[in-house]
């Protein structure tokens, strides 16, 4: 891995050393998101209540810039100068280039009907059937690693050829039995796991932005 990678690892620690624990596994995390993106596929995420949140916090990291600039490329930038030179230029100036991400849990209206009609706790696996293609990547956020619907989900993504990444709180779990990795943050306690996650996913968003967009 770059060394200008590692390095918002090494901050992660400086800032959490706390984390130290999770240092491997984050690395990892990182090495399977890369490639999913390297090879133009993309990221599913999900989770309950504040993780669910955390989901959402995610994808707008991806989405959009979070730290440096993107700037989309020339190519695209000619393309629709072309289609409408005035439409063309407002785009060219202020779309930012994107790390596709979809959080699971913004769906509304599919997600209550599934919930009304079937088996609620099926409602992420039947997104990530859906939605999955084999070299994506699904993230599932439990601070106990055995909700269930996240659960499901994750063997539905292991079915379909999906990378599987688990973020947790310490203890053994469930979630770590289908997860290529699964990133344990060293507490226990809801909030207090919730508290770290936060860091650990935006140093993964930071390495992804400086990897795709670092040079742009």
């Amino acid at each position: 891995m770059e060394d200008r990678l590692l390095k918002h690892v090494d901050l992660l620690i400086d800032r959490f050393p706390c984390l130290e624990t999770c240092k491997k596994d984050i690395i990892s995390a990182y090495n399977i998101l890369e490639e999913a993106y390297s090879a133009g596929r993309k990221l599913l995420v999900a989770g309950n209540g504040g993780s669910a949140s955390d989901s959402e916090h995610i994808v707008g990291e991806l989405m959009k810039e979070f730290k440096l600039k993107r700037k989309i490329y020339a190519a695209q930038i000619d393309r629709m100068m072309k289609i409408d030179a005035e439409m063309g230029t407002v785009l060219a100036e202020h779309l930012q280039g994107s790390l596709p991400a979809i959080s699971l849990v913004g769906e509304p209206s599919l997600t209550t009907a599934f919930m009304n009609d079937a088996v609620p706790v099926l409602i992420f696996a039947q997104q990530v059937n859906g939605l999955g293609r084999a070299g994506d990547v699904f993230l599932g956020i439990s601070t106990s690693g055995n909700s269930k619907n996240v659960l499901y989900a994750a063997v539905a993504a292991r079915s379909k050829g999906l990378k599987v990444i688990g973020l947790t709180g310490e203890k053994e779990n469930r979630l770590m039995d289908f997860a290529d990795v699964c990133i344990r943050v060293p507490e226990t306690e809801t909030y207090k796991i919730q508290e770290l996650h936060l860091p650990v996913y935006h140093c993964l968003c930071l390495m992804l932005e400086d990897k795709f967009f670092g040079n742009n």
